[in-house]
């Protein structure tokens, strides 16, 4: 790993995630609209917190660190580090401010950028890379908070008006094409960090994509392209919100309780002639904007990409097929990444073999796999160069306010 191509793209992600609160006004700084979101000042605090906890406090003999109450404020679930301020009250952070949490980004920016100059291959650059990495996540969650944030506001505010959607892979209205596989005894997952000269490790992989195995596969087809809005829509209109034998009995439960009706953003008409269409709209991050009918239909939970692909008389795919049908057939695989986390029907569990790293860092994945399912693919939000066909994302089967579609299999 060579320290100078490290630094730079440090420092380019730690520039981005500035960029990413400039649109916002001071107010927006301590959004927090759910217990599930942070505020982008914690955002941007925590992942400072991260290098200064893990690479410069103990590698750099004399650092200084910020004061010892912050790392209760901004220490997310590392529970060998110590205590944190519960996650649903991080929107009472009011202080510091932010001019001093921007202050100790630049303060903790420098003490990297001398780390790095001045040192050769030492172990760790393994976490400076991780941190990087980490930071990454950090906005892309950040994005799809202030998605929920702004949602929750009766003015619908944009987070900017110029926001593009991608030109993705539109839905001409003919009907997906299924893409066969033999299945067999395939392999998915990255092979140690310590062995990355082999063909099959990215230069850089989370610990819960390892190791490499073996599965096996009864032949299936995955559809070429994600699930419409234009589809979904069809779904919805067959009462797939009103008809229980869809849905698993825990899904069924949450959709009564929550009052769901349409994915999370979808939007009623605002114009008395319209307000029979009860879904001509979507909130987005440019505000609110026209429901397109051949754009992949998203913000749904685990339990409604389910429901529908059971409607659909398909399934959800494993997490092994999409990863074996992404390398063998990737450009005919629409959609792929870029456009929209997909959920598969993989519960998150550790790999055959798997080790957490030694250490704190040990619980930024292994801690949670219980509980949630696997997503597979990136979205429009995911930073460049973050994504890969191996990485597992991972949310509660309830959890809707991320980026994520769906691809179904059979």
């Amino acid at each position: 790993m060579e320290s100078g191509t490290l630094l730079s793209r440090l420092m380019d992600v730690r520039r981005t995630s500035e960029v990413l609160i400039e649109p916002l006004e001071a107010e927006d700084l301590c959004l927090q609209g759910m217990a599930d979101a942070s505020p982008p000042k914690w955002h941007l605090a925590h992942t400072t917190w991260f290098f200064e906890t893990f690479v410069l406090i103990p590698h750099c003999p004399g650092y200084e660190g910020a004061d010892p109450s912050w790392n209760y404020l901004f220490n997310s679930y590392y529970d060998a580090v110590g205590p944190r301020q519960p996650r649903p009250q991080r929107g009472l952070l009011s202080r510091p401010p932010i001019a001093e949490v921007i202050a100790w980004r630049h303060k903790v920016d420098q003490a990297l950028e001398n780390l790095l100059e001045h040192n050769g291959d030492f172990p760790w650059l393994g976490l400076v890379e991780l941190g990087l990495q980490h930071e990454q996540q950090h906005q892309e969650l950040m994005l799809m908070d202030l998605l929920d944030a702004f949602s929750r506001q009766p003015l619908e505010p944009a987070y900017r008006t110029d926001w593009q959607e991608p030109a993705g892979s539109p839905n001409d209205g003919t009907a997906a094409v299924w893409l066969q596989f033999e299945g067999g005894l395939v392999e998915i997952g990255q092979n140690s960090q310590q062995n990355n000269n082999s063909n099959n490790a990215h230069p850089f992989h989370f610990d819960n994509e390892e190791p490499r195995h073996r599965v096996w596969l009864e032949p299936y087809a995955l559809a070429d392209r994600l699930v419409s809005n234009g589809e979904y829509k069809a779904f919805i209109e067959d009462g797939g919100y009103e008809r229980p034998e869809l849905w698993m009995s825990e899904g069924w439960a949450i959709c009564s309780e929550r009052q769901w009706k349409a994915p999370r953003y979808w939007r009623q008409a605002q114009s008395n002639q319209q307000q029979r269409d009860q879904t001509a709209w979507e909130f987005t991050l440019a505000g609110r904007c026209p429901l397109e009918a051949h754009r992949p239909v998203r913000h749904l939970s685990w339990f409604e990409a389910d429901a529908y692909a059971r409607w659909a008389g398909s399934r959800l795919p494993t997490e092994a097929e999409w990863e074996t049908a992404a390398q063998k057939q990737g450009l005919q695989l629409k959609q792929k990444h870029a456009e929209l986390w997909q959920w598969t029907a993989s519960p998150y569990r550790p790999y055959p073999g798997f080790q957490a790293a030694q250490g704190a860092v040990g619980e930024y994945n292994g801690k949670f796999m219980t509980s949630q399912f696997v997503l597979r693919g990136s979205s429009q939000l995911t930073p460049n160069g973050h994504a890969r066909d191996t990485y597992r994302n991972f949310f509660a089967p309830s959890s809707r306010w991320m980026a994520a579609g769906l691809r179904l299999a059979r």
